[in-house]
């Protein structure tokens, strides 16, 4: 997997840097990991080479490439995800709302990365640490079923790629939230309240993803177990995110049409804007 890390001179780069590290211990990637800074003007070249500097000294990787891009940071960052195929980008939460319209949006340099990048963006806020505990949080949204037997969704097929970049013995915890709101047609009233044991023992939609997610995610160091919520979806995500001290949460997003193909789909957007720790963002 090809890595891009977006870095700065800002308060937020130590941390991008050492989430950067922990992913990269012991991992033999096909191509090495890219470090990237952006400066607004040509002449500020020589403070990007001092960032690049810093940074590439910080993660101690052999290998790594440096790369500086002039103009606006989400632009030039979404340009190098692109153009340069890669399969991760990581960036800092970074709030530098720009204009009136940006900062009553909330729009951050992070966001407007993972509404427009093609690839997974890892935006790391919070605390950070090695990754040892894994929320991910899978709706079933992307999921295909053929016949009686679900097919793998999106989240589940990266964190096995992901799995590759841990030094294993992670708990993946996956999670579905049960929601009265989000309920879809023909959704019995005592399913929303039921436990992840009864939904797979009456082989609800629900309980056939989470038995597909936690098989799919079986392999040496990977250690899942499914778990339901019940209420409000970002209510419910930002308390287990909390109260299970997880070290990365995985959600999904995905475009809308029109002009809401410029923001993350709402959920996804309150979600990342909630948690208090690194968010990993997959399309």
């Amino acid at each position: 997997m090809r890595i891009l890390i977006a870095t700065d001179d800002s308060p937020h780069a130590q941390a991008v840097l050492r989430l950067a590290a922990y992913l990269l211990q012991g991992h033999l990637a096909d191509e090495p990991p890219v470090l990237l800074t952006v400066v607004r003007r040509e002449a500020d070249r020589p403070r990007a080479e001092a960032v690049l500097a810093h940074a590439r000294e910080s993660l101690r990787v052999a290998g790594v490439q440096t790369r500086v891009r002039i103009g606006w940071p989400a632009q030039e960052i979404v340009r190098e995800a692109n153009e340069g195929y890669y399969g991760l980008v990581v960036v800092g939460e970074g709030w530098r709302p720009n204009g009136l319209v940006a900062r009553c949006l909330k729009v951050t340099t992070a966001l407007r990365v993972a509404e427009r990048a093609l690839c997974p963006v890892l935006i790391v806020k919070g605390q950070i640490g090695p990754i040892r505990r894994i929320l991910l949080c899978d709706s079933g949204a992307k999921v295909v079923v053929e016949g009686q037997r679900a097919g793998p969704s999106l989240l589940s097929r990266f964190t096995a790629q992901l799995a590759e970049l841990l030094d294993g013995e992670e708990l993946v915890t996956v999670l579905h939230v049960m929601s009265q709101i989000s309920a879809g047609p023909g959704v019995r009233g005592r399913q929303l309240r039921a436990d992840v044991e009864e939904l797979i023992q009456e082989h609800t939609p629900e309980g056939k993803l989470l038995e597909y997610d936690v098989r799919a995610l079986q392999r040496p160091g990977i250690h899942p177990q499914p778990k339901v919520r019940h209420g409000l979806v970002v209510d419910e995500i930002a308390d287990e995110a909390r109260g299970g001290d997880y070290d990365l949460v995985v959600i999904g997003a995905h475009p809308g049409k029109g002009w809401r193909h410029l923001l993350l789909e709402d959920l996804a957007r309150e979600i990342i804007l909630r948690l208090d720790r690194p968010v990993l963002v997959v399309r």
